[in-house]
């Protein structure tokens, strides 16, 4: 099995807390980049995409 190639958003301060992402055709695998030895959890491609839309929407009135 391959291991899977681990992505920091590129808007990440150097240094700073974030996760980290490594995608499948299947999967969308989620870790924190502090710590990426602990376990990861993985969503479906449609979860990810809904939680990305749902941190970018524009909440102005």
């Amino acid at each position: 099995m391959t291991e899977p190639t681990w992505q920091k958003s590129t808007h990440s301060e150097q240094g700073s807390a974030c996760v980290e992402i490594a995608t499948a055709p299947s999967t969308v695998r989620v870790r924190d980049s502090k710590t990426p030895s602990l376990p990861h959890f993985t969503v479906s491609p449609t979860a990810w995409a809904g939680f990305v839309t749902y941190l970018t929407e524009d909440e102005s009135p």
